[in-house]
C-alpha cells in the first residue's frame, strides 16, 4: 500500500483483486476491519471505509454478529467492471495511437501476439 490513491480505495482494490483471483471465494468471510487495520497499521475507520465501498457496490454483505462476506456473483461483476475499465484505459488509447501511426487492426493484433510470445519465452 504505497499508491498515491487514498488507503481506503487501495483496500477496496486489494479485496476486489483477491475476489477476482479466487483467494476470497464467493460466500467466504473477509477479514474484519480491525484485522485489516492491525495488519496494515492504519485506523480501523479507514479500513471500514474501504470495506464500505464494496458493501455499497454489492460486492460484500454483512452477516449481523458474524462479519463481512463475499456476495454471490461478486467475482463476475468485478471481472466485467475491470474488463470495461481495461478497454477504456488501455485498449482505446492503444487503438488511437495505432491509427496515428498507420497501424491497422491486423498489424496491431500481430504486434500484440509477437509481444506476448516474447514475454512468454
Amino acid at each position: 500500500m504505497d499508491d498515491s490513491r487514498p488507503l481506503f480505495q487501495q483496500i477496496a482494490e486489494q479485496i476486489s483483486s483477491d475476489i477476482i483471483s479466487g483467494a476470497l471465494p464467493e460466500e467466504s468471510q473477509v477479514p474484519s476491519t480491525n484485522e485489516f487495520a492491525a495488519f496494515l497499521r492504519i485506523n480501523p475507520a479507514t479500513a471500514g471505509k474501504g470495506v464500505g465501498l464494496l458493501v455499497d457496490a454489492g460486492i460484500l454483505y454483512k452477516k449481523r454478529g458474524i462479519g463481512m462476506f463475499v456476495a454471490t456473483g461478486a467475482r463476475d461483476r468485478l471481472v466485467a467492471e475491470r474488463r470495461e475499465n481495461f478497454r477504456d484505459q488501455y485498449v482505446a488509447p492503444l487503438i488511437a495511437e495505432a491509427r496515428k501511426l498507420g497501424i491497422d487492426s491486423d498489424a496491431l493484433v500481430g504486434l500484440i501476439r509477437d509481444t506476448e510470445k516474447e514475454n512468454n519465452a
